[in-house]
């Protein structure tokens, strides 16, 4: 089951629907602070720890002092600071007061003197002030806070001498909603969310102060009232099902793939496409190429087949092909002319068979942009993944709108549509036209270089022609091209040098990576 992902409101009615199934607020609170302690437990070592826990005063700082009751158990050194004072009778704090831990707060401390010494002896600050509830600005109080423990992560540089971050439910000063910061927002290096993951940890910048996210589980049941109505998940490797693979198949039940791409200028992008599409676990690719860039192609990608273009029967030759395919994958470095426009139309005139699995991509998706209607012309639903670029282009908004909210976009023109959108970037939205939507989990740099897209075309193309239903493939393709940048860059030691013919090795790991 893939992680929702939620706003605040949600969020609100989805713990309210939970204490009423009988997971009361105390027992998520439980939860949710044990969860913070084993994710900082599984990166330091107790005996050597001293975690300064920021203590606020609601809901966030109680899912603190749990945190603080079991590190203390474990043996780390616990120190809290609290923006007020805390309740005496709360026995959270008696349970903190019984293991001897230490115990101050802002208001007692005016010229921060003791909030500085304990910053600088942390080996782990926890940010407990303020959770998705918070409202901006932050209290200045809270503000001078954060601003000390920055200072100190700061001095630090990086591990070991800086301390280990972590942020409850979200850094303090995080709009959950909107991903808009404080400008006193201290920035996590792990942030453990509760129950489901929130839309603003997903949007810049908040991103870059969430950094690595857990979505932790706090009891609730599977069949929680409400739960089944959220229709924006985050993608997970234990979500992704994909097509089986008998022992004693042969290479047709694993799908036919027509690639159609590639130009004199582009001839990379239909190596790449193709060899992805050969990674992805086709039975058989056929590319479709210009005639004047095949031998060039042909002596790279020796699996595949090939059928050159040539002349004005070009287009008849694709439409034969694709009687025998089970997924097209077209628009891969074809160029924009006049006469590639009129072969496009041609491929998709009159239109091509029903059960045909379509995915649009690149220069493809330009030359659409250009046509009246063309959202009939493919064969629904097909898979179309555009750049911000590109999106631009099929929906004649500015890049700037786009990137302003690139889940409604996407989400909006699906359902216009009537096709998959793949808006590809940091956290690629996945959007179908019924509203069902999924982020990809990765922020990654090393995507941005040319061919990677193309990478991805190849990979989803591959699924498709495998069985998977055109949603499922664009969810799965997505993930594993994900999933394959972080290899690979971890394999050459930085994401800088990454390039496409990189992905196209890490394929294998990222596949073999989803169990």
């Amino acid at each position: 089951m893939n992680t929702k992902i939620v706003t605040v409101a949600e969020m609100r009615r989805l713990e309210a629907a939970a204490d009423a199934a009988g997971v009361s607020y105390a027992a998520m609170m439980e939860r949710a602070g044990k969860a913070v302690a084993e994710a900082i437990l599984a990166r330091v070592t107790p005996s050597a720890a001293t975690a300064l826990l920021l203590i606020g005063p609601g809901n966030n700082g109680g899912d603190g002092l749990v945190a603080a009751r079991h590190l203390a158990k474990a043996g780390a050194a616990i120190k809290i600071y609290a923006l007020k004072p805390l309740d005496e009778s709360d026995p959270k704090v008696a349970a903190l007061r019984e293991q001897s831990a230490f115990i101050v707060d802002a208001e007692n401390d005016r010229q921060s003197r003791v909030l500085k010494h304990l910053l600088g002896s942390a080996t782990a600050i926890v940010d407990s002030l303020f959770g998705t509830g918070a409202r901006l600005p932050l209290p200045p109080e809270a503000a001078q806070i954060l601003r000390h423990a920055a200072a100190r992560v700061g001095e630090g540089q990086r591990p070991p001498l800086a301390p280990l971050v972590v942020a409850v439910d979200c850094p303090s000063g995080l709009n959950c909603d909107t991903g808009e910061l404080d400008p006193a927002t201290l920035r996590a290096d792990l942030t453990v969310t509760f129950g489901a993951a929130k839309v603003g940890q997903y949007k810049f910048p908040a991103a870059d102060f969430v950094n690595e996210l857990i979505v932790a589980p706090i009891g609730w049941p599977d069949d929680l009232a409400g739960l089944s109505d959220i229709r924006l998940e985050l993608a997970q490797a234990d979500s992704i099902a994909l097509p089986p693979r008998r022992r004693d198949a042969h290479k047709y039940a694993f799908g036919r793939v027509l690639v159609v791409a590639g130009s004199q200028n582009y001839t990379g992008a239909a190596y790449l496409t193709g060899a992805a599409a050969c990674r992805s676990g086709a039975g058989l690719v056929t590319m479709a190429v210009p005639e004047s860039i095949h031998p060039i192609l042909a002596s790279q990608l020796v699996e595949a087949t090939w059928l050159p273009l040539s002349g004005e029967r070009a287009a008849d030759a694709v439409r034969h092909a694709l009687q025998n395919a089970n997924a097209l994958i077209i628009g891969p470095g074809l160029g924009v002319e006049p006469a590639t426009a009129n072969f496009l139309r041609a491929v998709f005139t009159p239109a091509p068979p029903a059960q045909l699995r379509v995915l649009a991509d690149a220069d493809g998706l330009r030359l659409l942009a250009a046509m009246d209607g063309w959202p009939d012309l493919l064969p629904r639903p097909a898979v179309l993944t555009p750049h911000i670029g590109e999106m631009a282009a099929l929906t004649g908004l500015s890049k700037q709108d786009i990137e302003g909210d690139r889940l409604a976009t996407a989400r909006r023109f699906a359902s216009q549509w009537g096709h998959i959108v793949v808006l590809k970037g940091a956290f690629t939205v996945v959007a179908a036209p019924d509203g069902r939507t999924t982020l990809e989990p990765f922020a990654n740099a090393a995507l941005a270089k040319a061919g990677s897209g193309d990478v991805l075309s190849g990979l989803i193309g591959g699924l498709l022609a495998q069985g998977m239903a055109p949603y499922e493939a664009a969810v799965a393709g997505a993930f594993i091209h994900g999933r394959a940048a972080e290899i690979a860059a971890r394999a050459l030691g930085t994401p800088i040098s990454l390039i496409a013919r990189d992905l196209l090795a890490a394929v294998p790991q990222a596949f073999a990576s989803l169990g």
